[in-house]
């Protein structure tokens, strides 16, 4: 093996890291938006827009900042690799390097080829103007690399590409840019083949934008991001084709209650089941230009129309009791004598700690995989200055004792481990009740 091929090896190592969250929000460890899910062969892939904070002389203040582009993927949707940097600002020859425009992308497989669609602002002034086009790159894999085209597709003034194909096998663009806007691809994935159609019977008070098509049963969803009120809910419309026309047919997601001004969407089958994927400002809650990815189940009634969707802490996905089980990503919790924070306020990238202080206080973690090789003990990661103790409980709040740890007097994280009292197998939810009323934190739960 030559220096070059060992090269390219290890840089392939540095940039690629796996996370297991099988929680929201799915990337705990940068910020990411705008998130395009696609299934390729047995993985989900994401392809969100990478959020960055604006500093001097890099974007603008109090605004939107983003310089390049990552893609994730994931077997089982909990265990999620970073595939690292797919594209870059800098590296896009048609993109003003300086701009920090990298919004919404989105990617399709064609013939063996992936194709990477994106927005930004382009050098060439004179024939755009001001404002966005979208671009594209071309991969062999749908983690890249990635080789961006050299100019941007011709026809097109706007922002969040999205690109569908038909079952005729006949591809389609979709944009916005205060209108959402659609035209036919040409077969090379990389030119327009029709006149730009403006998608008609949206609302028309508010803005729209990030539009993302899906058929299923001879339906065709157009979804869309649209301001009704002061902040972006997540809305739909329905025909049977797809150019329309489109009859608005309702919400998918309500308004975030603690005031995320955008949400981005995208909607995938995988295994059977149907996910919405969407972002909130999980990770910078006092600034909502700094959003993390969700994902949650989606239903649909019998008609055909879509349920609307809750959004969880929880998200989707199973927890292997053998992970670290972090409770802050709650199912349900008690009314009183419990709380989530940041573990560290001035790095949220830290995740965050559930305080229980009030007994029977509790809470609840859908969905975890204890196998039925018999486990022995459980390890807790806590902190109270006071001492405290703790249940661990399945088959409901009432239910099965599987533990108690009591954690000690400390003036620092320890962990403790304790015997586990009884080992139920398979798929449970867990319960955590604090047993006294002094002050308890808790980091995570795992068990062995």
């Amino acid at each position: 093996m030559n220096f070059k091929s060992i090269f390219k090896i290890e840089m392939m190592l540095i940039f690629i890291s796996t996370i297991s969250f099988a929680q929201n929000p799915l990337i705990q460890d940068q910020y990411t938006a705008d998130p395009s899910a696609r299934v390729f062969g047995d993985r989900v892939y994401v392809f969100p827009s990478h959020d960055i904070l604006a500093t001097e002389g890099k974007g603008r203040k109090d605004w939107f900042c983003m310089e390049d582009y990552h893609v994730f993927s994931s077997a089982n949707l909990t265990d999620w690799t970073d595939h690292g940097m797919i594209v870059q600002q800098n590296k896009v020859p048609w993109v003003k390097p300086d701009s920090y425009s990298m919004w919404a992308p989105d990617c399709i497989e064609r013939n063996g080829k992936y194709y990477f669609y994106f927005p930004s602002t382009p050098k060439d002034t004179i024939n755009y103007k001001k404002g966005f086009t979208v671009g594209v790159a071309i991969a062999d894999k749908p983690e890249g690399p990635y080789i961006p085209e050299p100019n941007p597709i011709k026809g097109i003034r706007g922002i969040d590409p999205n690109v569908f194909i038909d079952k005729d096998n006949q591809a389609y663009l979709y944009w916005s840019s205060g209108n959402v806007f659609v035209a036919k691809l040409k077969e090379n994935m990389t030119e327009l083949d029709s006149e730009v159609k403006t998608i008609e019977n949206l609302p028309t008070k508010g803005l729209k934008e990030g539009p993302y098509l899906f058929e299923r049963n001879g339906i065709y969803y157009l979804t869309y991001p649209h301001v009704e009120n002061k902040i972006e809910r997540l809305e739909y419309a329905t025909a049977d084709n797809p150019l329309g026309p489109f009859k608005v047919a309702g919400v998918i997601m309500d308004e975030s209650p603690t005031g995320c001004w955008t949400n981005h969407q995208s909607i995938i089958e995988f295994k059977k089941e149907w996910y919405l994927f969407y972002h909130h400002n999980d990770l910078s809650p006092q600034f909502d230009k700094a959003r993390s990815i969700r994902a949650d189940y989606l239903h649909f009634n019998p008609d055909g129309s879509i349920q609307k969707v809750i959004p969880t802490l929880r998200g989707v996905g199973i927890t292997m009791a053998t992970d670290q089980i972090q409770i802050d990503r709650y199912s349900k919790m008690s009314d009183k004598g419990i709380s989530n924070s940041f573990l560290d306020s001035s790095n949220s990238f830290m995740g965050w700690k559930t305080t229980f202080n009030q007994a029977n206080s509790w809470m609840q973690y859908n969905t975890v995989d204890f196998g039925y090789k018999k486990l022995k003990s459980v390890s807790i990661k806590a902190f109270s200055e006071k001492g405290g103790a703790i249940q661990i409980r399945t088959k409901g709040i009432d239910g099965s004792v599987i533990a108690e740890v009591t954690v000690p007097k400390n003036s620092k994280w320890v962990e403790v481990k304790s015997p586990l009292l009884k080992f139920d197998s398979g798929i449970q939810n867990l319960f955590v009740v604090s047993k006294e009323d002094n002050q308890v934190e808790i980091d995570w739960i795992k068990f062995q």
